[in-house]
């Protein structure tokens, strides 16, 4: 192998790495950041409302409360998600979601961080079909979950889209295979199924 060809390797795997980690980094971010921040004026707020609640260290710096700005965050998330479904505000939410799926620079790192979220929970949840798929040998199966039923956009109607997770780890592969190489896992639901495979097969089904 070339140098070049090495550097150009190199890079792929960059942006692969990059891929699979923004969304998850973001949202680690995000949340750490309201944790931090609902910590540090928590207790101030408190203290305003009503001083005998909220102590203060020898320092004259408040005391704060472990697990209070947790739970308020919890709560915080709670509520939004409460608001969102209701239909004025999911009107206004589905709205700033438009403006940010077409702001440039942003678009890429919200959708990454939106899709990465709805495919595990939420209206549009993609890893819910688990399937057995043949993509290696005869008789070698791998387990995985139809994200996309039809593959007609690149001219496969009788393919479709299958996500394969890696063992012990946050990557997969996305396979486009016919419809004839896939087996539907109708006895095992989809968290069984990611548990197995996440685990190397170590994990037995319901457990």
């Amino acid at each position: 192998m070339s140098f070049r060809a090495f550097l150009r390797r190199l890079l792929q795997y960059f942006f692969q790495g990059l891929i699979v980690l923004a969304p998850i980094g973001i949202t680690i971010w995000v949340v750490l950041s309201l944790f931090n921040l609902v910590d540090d004026i928590l207790p101030n707020i408190l203290h305003a409302v009503a001083p005998s609640l909220i102590k203060k260290d020898l320092e004259g710096n408040l005391i704060k409360i472990p697990g209070l700005g947790f739970l308020v965050v919890i709560g915080m998330v709670l509520l939004v998600g409460w608001l969102s479904s209701l239909f004025a505000v999911g009107r206004l939410v589905a709205l700033l979601d438009t403006v940010l799926e077409k702001t440039p620079g942003i678009k890429f790192i919200y959708s990454s961080v939106k899709d990465f979220l709805e495919a595990f929970a939420g209206n549009k949840k993609k890893f819910d079909k688990p399937v057995l798929v043949n993509v290696d040998a005869t008789d070698v199966w791998r387990i995985g979950f139809v994200t996309q039923q039809s593959s007609a956009d690149f001219g496969l109607e009788d393919h479709v889209t299958v996500y394969v997770p890696h063992s012990y780890a946050i990557s997969g592969i996305t396979y486009i295979v016919p419809l004839s190489r896939v087996r539907s896992l109708n006895n095992v639901s989809a968290a069984d199924a990611m548990k197995y495979t996440v685990s190397g097969g170590v994990t037995d089904f319901h457990d």
